[in-house]
């Protein structure tokens, strides 16, 4: 007699994304036809917001011994799953990894929307895993690959990821039940019936291949067209002064520099890359449009008053309330945690009173006491606004402050740096232009991606113009890698190039 195996359904979701209900929808779904089901749960890392994985296994009775209790397994076995279900797509991969999904067995269900990893957020540089080498693999590790952003489609239906993956489960006809099935256990269910069978419906016509009804594209909307003279001059000297292929990212960096500082301020953005336009041979687009990114990035640093101002924006109120998908009678608390240092203090001063500040003496002494503990700004109170307010009006001043003077020198070195080698070696002026990547963020991001910067422009100083491109960008690279600069040191030991 041939010995019946369950069916096993492995459910990787992150918290509150409703995979504990899933597993419990799947288990009420055999259970109701009279299998036998048992579901696990092993929780995950804080890393990935909670991730978990749910283990569900379904066996159907045995007529010839209907009152044996069958022993179910409790967690996944690399090589032996059916049905892998993902609510995000770096949770496929971990699937993929663990071995969990096979190319003789397994169905895999994924949405293709993404959560960022903790290690991705951290990376000095871009550290996202890339989309398409996530699909690709799961691709061909899976028998069948059913994919689609079930978070856009849950979020379009009002409801949770959850429902679009138990109707994306019905669609692919992994398990031997019927559509009926299915929505009658969302309907013992009893709670958000409504919303979570249209999910279903949307993510049971995906995974049949019908596909739902894609709502018509939106035309895209015109930025509106400038009304300040001001403005209006600069967009045309970008348009007078730079080739088509640069004036996308130019028009940008002033856009940038205006909502950052002012005109003016555009005005001397524009008038650096003039001198590079100069200097550069005529067709060297990619030199000009590298330098202008960076160029717009660095002189738009992120200080006190940079930050103050994104934190107290409308559009982030918005964004926040989308987020957490507040109704229009509730009210939404904010709370801002902040942790200014010392020297960001100083910073945010005059220039001749932060650098009092930043000495040793008593009153800072005082203000670095102050400073070691952490602070609590609910921006969604009138007080804790109005600070944020009035710290972001001190943008009329920051020409004057001490932050201002020393990026403002950093920025002039790199990009004298930039204009000296444009001629004569542009391709090592391309790289030298890529370092400001390394220097971004505040506090001890900054600091770190600041030393590593001053270290590499060291290494420039000693051995260009000798110093081939390749190993600078190598370099850099490795400055990105990690954030002790363990990496860098290895580099430049491996290149001697230590000083």
């Amino acid at each position: 007699m041939t010995q019946q195996q369950p069916i096993k359904i492995a459910i990787l979701a992150m918290g509150g994304e409703g995979g504990g209900v899933l597993a419990d929808w799947i288990v009420d779904l055999g259970e109701h036809h009279g299998w036998h089901a048992q579901t696990t749960s092993v929780p995950g890392v804080a890393q990935r917001t909670g991730a978990t994985i749910y283990y569900v296994e379904l066996l159907p009775p045995n007529p010839q011994a209907p009152n044996r209790q069958p022993v179910l397994a409790l967690m996944p076995m690399p090589g032996d799953v059916d049905v892998v279900l993902c609510s995000e797509l770096m949770e496929a991969g971990r699937a993929v990894q663990r071995g969990l999904v096979t190319s003789d067995r397994t169905t895999l269900l994924t949405s293709t929307h993404r959560v960022y990893a903790i290690a991705e957020k951290a990376a000095m540089g871009d550290g996202r895993v890339s989309d398409e080498v996530l699909l690709k693999y799961a691709q061909a590790a899976a028998r069948k690959l059913v994919s689609f952003d079930m978070a856009r489609a849950a979020e379009a239906c009002g409801s949770v990821i959850s429902a679009v993956l138990f109707g994306a489960l019905c669609g692919t006809g992994a398990l031997p039940f019927g559509r009926a099935d299915f929505e009658a256990t969302i309907e013992r269910g009893g709670v958000g019936v409504k919303p979570s069978l249209k999910a279903f419906a949307r993510g049971c016509q995906e995974a049949m291949g019908q596909g739902a009804s894609a709502a018509p594209a939106k035309p895209a909307v015109p930025a509106p067209a400038p009304r300040s003279p001001e403005v209006i001059a600069l967009l045309a000297r970008v348009q007078r002064e730079h080739r088509p292929a640069c004036q996308d990212v130019v028009r940008e960096g002033v856009r940038r520099l205006i909502d950052y500082q002012d005109a003016d301020y555009a005005v001397l953005y524009l008038d650096r890359l003039a001198q590079l336009t100069q200097r550069a041979a005529p067709d060297d687009d990619t030199l000009v449009r590298e330098t202008a990114r960076h160029l717009a990035l660095w002189m738009s640093y992120e200080d006190t008053i940079r930050v103050a101002d994104l934190k107290i924006r409308d559009s982030r109120f918005q964004r926040v309330h989308s987020e957490v998908r507040a109704q229009a009678d509730q009210q939404v608390h904010i709370n801002e945690f902040m942790h200014p240092r010392i020297e960001e203090i100083c910073e945010t001063l005059p220039a001749g009173l932060g650098r009092w500040l930043a000495q040793p003496h008593a009153v800072h002494r005082l203000v670095a006491g102050w400073t070691r503990e952490g602070r609590v700004v609910r921006t969604s109170s009138l007080r804790g606004f109005a600070l944020l307010w009035l710290l972001s009006r001190w943008r009329v001043a920051r020409r004057s402050t001490l932050r201002f003077a020393l990026e403002n020198e950093r920025i002039e070195h790199w990009f004298q740096r930039v204009l000296a080698l444009a001629g004569p070696h542009p391709t090592l002026a391309l790289e030298v232009a890529r370092l400001q990547r390394l220097v971004k963020g505040y506090g001890d991001t900054h600091a770190r991606g600041l030393r590593n910067y001053q270290t590499l422009m060291g290494v420039l100083d000693r051995h260009a113009p000798q110093l081939a491109p390749a190993s600078l960008a190598g370099l850099r690279d490795a400055a990105l890698a990690d954030e002790h600069g363990h990496a860098l040191k290895a580099a430049l030991s491996k290149q001697a190039l230590n000083a």
